[in-house]
């Protein structure tokens, strides 16, 4: 005879008689009345065609069968109650390990002012970053969520925005400004020399310009073609041309005047980041607790 669903329940109710050699007491620990415990024992032992239980008025022992079945059985379902409390564990207590595929600039930008305050209040929460700007299949990589510029999350996914939208500035040094000239209209740019930026794709990125109700994309030229924002500003600051970035990116370079910005009236402003995971699994605590803990400090604004 095969382990059925009905046949798992019943071993439970058996191992409860067994320790309690009542039915009334073994009901209430389960919590279904002694008949109704005393009818599913009997429709047990009845499927099985071996009598478990011998009944009087007064006391209820096992069988040598039961006997038997009792001390195969016991540690399984032990075994089984403690995956439970692991798994309730996860559920409940902040535990466990967060995968996450993000992007360069959210590291920085996001998840660096943010995970040292998290690993202090969560210490048993580990974390496992990978840090791409690749486009990869999140989940089927095995991750439990993505970091994303809003614009780019895959439509199949569940998106939780973590940030404002974000200012896209041009920029080069006083120095390459005072050489090259300073760019006054978009056009302007294929006169320069521009660190030209290469998507997750593979795709050359236009560089994005808003004034008013005019929008442009500019194919920028250049010798140096760079997939992250963190060589991108090493380049900036020693001269190697202009850098189109997120205003937060180059903040601390704009502010102590090694970096000046420029088209400033044709800044335009993105969608910031956002966690993605699917739709299909439960967001596990960790991550939950992760994404409430990014919107109190706000990193980058509100």
């Amino acid at each position: 005879m095969s382990v059925s669903r009905a046949n798992l329940a019943d071993f439970v109710y058996f191992l409860a008689i067994a320790r309690h050699q009542s039915f009334s007491k073994a009901g209430r620990e389960v919590g279904i009345s002694a008949s109704a415990l005393s009818h599913a024992i009997k429709a047990l032992e009845t499927r099985i065609g071996v009598r478990l239980l011998n009944r009087t008025t007064r006391s209820v022992t096992l069988t040598d069968a039961g006997e038997r079945l009792h001390q195969v059985i016991s540690a399984p379902m032990q075994e089984i109650d403690g995956a439970m409390e692991i798994l309730n564990k996860f559920r409940d207590d902040p535990t466990g390990r967060i995968r996450l595929n993000i992007l360069s600039d959210a590291a920085d930008l996001l998840l660096g002012p943010v995970l040292p305050e998290f690993t202090e209040r969560y210490p048993e929460i580990q974390i496992d970053l990978t840090v791409t700007n690749l486009i990869v299949d999140v989940i089927g990589e095995g991750h439990d969520a993505g970091i994303r510029y809003g614009g780019t999350v895959p439509e199949d996914m569940i998106a939780q925005r973590l940030s404002p939208d974000i200012r896209w500035v041009v920029a080069g040094t006083p120095d390459y400004l005072q050489r090259f000239g300073v760019p006054k209209h978009p056009d302007d740019l294929h006169n320069h020399r521009c660190l030209r930026i290469r998507l997750g794709s593979g795709v050359m990125y236009k560089w994005e310009f808003e004034k008013d109700e005019e929008k442009l994309e500019v194919a920028v030229p250049g010798t140096i073609t760079i997939d992250e924002t963190r060589v991108g500003l090493s380049l900036v600051r020693n001269g190697a041309g202009l850098m189109y970035a997120p205003e937060p990116a180059m903040r601390s370079l704009i502010d102590c005047g090694e970096v000046v910005t420029v088209l400033d009236d044709w800044a335009s402003v993105a969608p910031g980041f956002h966690m993605y995971f699917s739709s299909h699994r439960q967001i596990p605590t960790g991550l939950r607790l992760l994404i409430d803990l990014i919107r109190e400090i706000q990193p980058l604004g509100e």
